[in-house]
């Protein structure tokens, strides 16, 4: 019936099908996870697991189109039903001596046993094909109210896998849910333990913390529970009250920055060469903005770098005698949108020069792009050769 009330995207029609199928061979299946998590809050999600009474080799007796991607922990793609669907026999997990994954997976049968296991109550529910929420610890009830709670007993979800710590903070910052209680006190009695964890995993949820639609909220968790200090870099919540953006490199940019610019926090958390010379770009930007950016810096950086840029004045409260429109203005004034548009190359000053290569062809160009900026001379090869003889005071 559920599926009947809302348009249906291919993923959750696909999963629909998989339960019916796993139904009919005499077996339970319910939707897991986020997907219900995001269907109770009325949120797009179409990442959609399915957990099942069903053991691996049955999953793959009773569909012909099966991937094996995780068969140990009981996880198989089924690919029959048009949309690659991930079905996990329930299970029960035994102690995490690493902090990050479970010694030993042994498979059962029943629901309540596998979703107990879970992080928190709202990641904790199934959804029946029928529509019929399963919730066995009040998971709706705290995302009514808002509250992000542990299942069971916090000290022990936080044992298993420290990282669940940070993914707290982080749906605090994408939900704008509070923690709730002993849910926190956890948290910074085991924050120290975040050190267990990949720095690689750790970089992920940083980044959905940067993107979140309250990051400045998930910051200020990061100092109130500790977490903070036990990662590379400064959280101070005061720091981001006027952030937002929705794309993760702004946000290792603007990370940077309230660190003093420490580009080095970029490899300590594994982040790409794209994104190393993004950010990079991005705080010269910054500080040529700062300082009265140039007509050649103005030419140098493309539009993106310049929104950026000029958002992070914004949210450090720095006065420009400009605004953003006028700053964009110029640009687009400029007598040339890159250096490659310039008339003359190296070729051209080295037909016109008795000398041999060296740096001054690039010092050359640079002033020639330099003064067609400054409208000193018009971007045209014969107006630029006259230029350069009177530069270099040759012919």
């Amino acid at each position: 019936m559920w599926l009947k009330k809302r348009m249906i995207p291919q993923q959750w029609q696909a999963a629909k099908e998989v339960i019916k199928k796993i139904e009919h061979a005499g077996f339970e299946a319910f939707i897991v996870g986020g997907a219900v998590r995001d269907y109770y809050l009325k949120k797009e999600n179409n990442d959609v697991d399915i957990a099942t009474s069903a053991m691996p080799e049955e999953i793959q007796t009773i569909f012909s189109q099966t991937i094996d991607v995780g068969i140990a922990h009981g996880t198989v793609i089924v690919l029959d039903c048009g949309e690659p669907i991930e079905v996990t026999t329930y299970r029960t997990e035994s102690t995490y001596s690493d902090h990050r994954r479970p010694d030993t997976v042994e498979f059962v049968r029943n629901l309540q046993e596998d979703l107990k296991r879970r992080d928190f109550t709202m990641n904790a529910m199934a959804l029946s094909q029928s529509g019929e929420y399963i919730d066995y610890y009040n998971g709706r009830q705290h995302i009514d109210s808002k509250v992000i709670c542990a299942v069971g007993e916090p000290d022990q979800r936080f044992e298993e896998d420290a990282l669940r710590m940070l993914r707290a903070v982080r749906f605090a910052a994408q939900l704008h849910f509070s923690i709730e209680e002993n849910t926190f006190e956890a948290i910074r009695k085991k924050a120290a333990s975040i050190e267990y964890v990949a720095i690689e995993r750790i970089q992920v949820e940083l980044s959905k913390i940067f993107i979140s639609a309250h990051a400045s909220f998930g910051i200020d968790y990061m100092e109130k529970t500790t977490l903070g200090d036990y990662l590379h870099g400064n959280f101070t919540a005061s720091n981001w009250a006027h952030y937002y953006s929705e794309d993760r490199q702004v946000g290792w940019a603007y990370f940077c920055l309230v660190n003093g610019s420490d580009l080095s926090l970029l490899t300590k958390y594994r982040c790409s060469n794209k994104d190393k010379l993004f950010v990079k770009t991005v705080l010269d930007a910054y500080e040529s903005l700062r300082n009265g950016m140039s007509l050649v810096d103005l030419l140098r950086y493309d539009t993106i770098v310049l929104k950026t840029s000029f958002q992070f004045t914004i949210w450090q409260n720095c006065k420009l005698e400009l605004s953003y429109e006028e700053l964009v203005g110029r640009k687009n004034g400029l007598p040339i949108q890159h250096v490659n548009e310039l008339a003359i190359t190296g070729k051209d000053l080295l037909d016109w020069s008795s000398k041999k290569r060296g740096s001054w062809i690039k010092q050359t160009l640079d002033a020639a792009v330099e003064a067609v900026l400054n409208e000193e001379v018009q971007n045209d090869k014969q107006q630029l050769k006259e230029w350069f003889y009177a530069f270099h005071d040759e012919g």
